[in-house]
């Protein structure tokens, strides 16, 4: 199993009503897209200063899943409306589980 973890840190052009736009269009990755067997999007609980703002975590059953959901037109599309331009910064790992 992969496991991909994406931690998303907000521009301060997005206000509440966006990160929860974008933290939703994030959640429909799973009906929209698929190939995962699991898909967690959360906004951060605020108890720590510094932390991302929100954080996605999904699970894939091999490598060439991961892929297949990265590339889909789909998935692109949400980046492209609901992520990138609202970003501040991101991080991500991918790995073996």
């Amino acid at each position: 199993m992969i496991r991909h973890v994406v931690v998303f840190t907000w521009s301060d052009a997005a206000d509440a009503e966006r990160r929860a736009s974008s933290v939703a269009a994030l959640r429909r990755l799973r009906e929209d897209v698929g190939g995962m067997t699991s898909l967690v999007v959360a906004e951060d609980a605020g108890l720590v200063e510094g932390n991302g703002h929100a954080v996605l975590i999904a699970d894939f059953p091999d490598a060439a899943a991961f892929h297949r959901y990265a590339k889909d037109p789909v998935h692109q599309s949400v980046l492209a409306e609901h992520v990138r331009p609202w970003l501040a910064g991101r991080s991500a790992v991918q790995y073996e589980s």
